[in-house]
C-alpha cells in the first residue's frame, strides 16, 4: 500500500511539472493536475492541502534532489576554484539529465509561486556553494558583491542554456558546457 501511495505522489508530482512548464502556475488547476496524473481528483487532496501546498513540496523535492547531486564530489578542502567547478558542472549535468526538473526549477527561482518559508529551506541546501563563495571573498578570489548576484551570473545561465537545448536551438556538446563553465567561472572571479 505505502509503495502505490508513493507511486501516486510520484505521478502527481509528474502532471504538476508537466502542466506547469507548458501551461504556467495559474493556469494548472488540481483538477487538470489530477487527469494528467490519472488519479481521482479527490486523490490529491490525500497528499496535498492545495495546489499551493503541493508546488511547495515539489519544489523542495527538486532542490533536495538538486542538491544531492550538485555537492558530490565536492570537498571543502578543495581549492575555491576547484570546489565550484565540481559543483557547477554536476549542476549542469543534472539539469540537461532532468529537463522538466530543471525549468520547474528556473521558473520557481524567477517567479513568486513558492511560499517564503519553502524558498528559504530551499536556499538552504545550498548553502555549502553560498560557504565556497564566502571563503573565495574572504581570500579575495571571488568578487565581493551579494550572493544573489554570483548565483545569478555563474549558475543561473545554466537554465537558459537548458532551455535552448529543449526548444532545439542549440545542442549542449561537452565543449559547449566546457565554454560555459569558463564564462560562469570568469563571471565571479577577481
Amino acid at each position: 500500500m505505502a509503495e502505490e501511495l508513493k507511486n501516486k505522489e510520484k505521478l502527481i508530482f509528474n502532471a504538476t511539472l508537466d502542466l506547469i512548464n507548458s501551461i504556467g502556475f495559474h493556469v494548472s488547476s488540481m483538477s487538470k493536475i489530477a487527469k494528467l496524473a490519472g488519479v481521482a481528483p479527490g486523490t490529491i487532496y490525500i497528499y496535498f492541502e492545495s495546489k499551493q501546498e503541493l508546488v511547495n513540496k515539489l519544489y523542495l523535492y527538486i532542490k533536495t534532489d538538486i542538491a544531492s547531486i550538485a555537492f558530490k564530489g565536492f570537498d571543502e578542502s578543495q581549492s575555491v576554484e576547484e570546489g565550484f567547478k565540481t559543483i557547477w558542472y554536476n549542476v549542469a549535468k543534472y539539469k540537461k539529465k532532468n529537463i522538466k526538473e530543471a525549468m520547474f526549477s528556473s521558473l520557481c527561482d524567477i517567479t513568486p509561486m513558492i511560499e517564503k518559508g519553502w524558498e528559504q529551506k530551499g536556499l538552504e541546501l545550498l548553502e555549502p556553494l553560498a560557504k565556497l563563495w564566502i571563503r573565495g571573498q574572504k581570500e579575495g578570489i571571488i568578487k565581493n558583491v551579494p550572493m544573489q548576484l554570483l548565483y545569478a551570473f555563474s549558475m543561473s545561465p545554466l537554465s537558459y542554456l537548458i532551455s535552448e537545448h529543449q526548444d532545439k536551438n542549440i545542442k549542449l556538446t561537452k565543449e559547449l558546457i566546457d565554454h560555459s563553465y569558463r564564462i560562469a567561472w570568469d563571471s565571479i572571479k577577481l
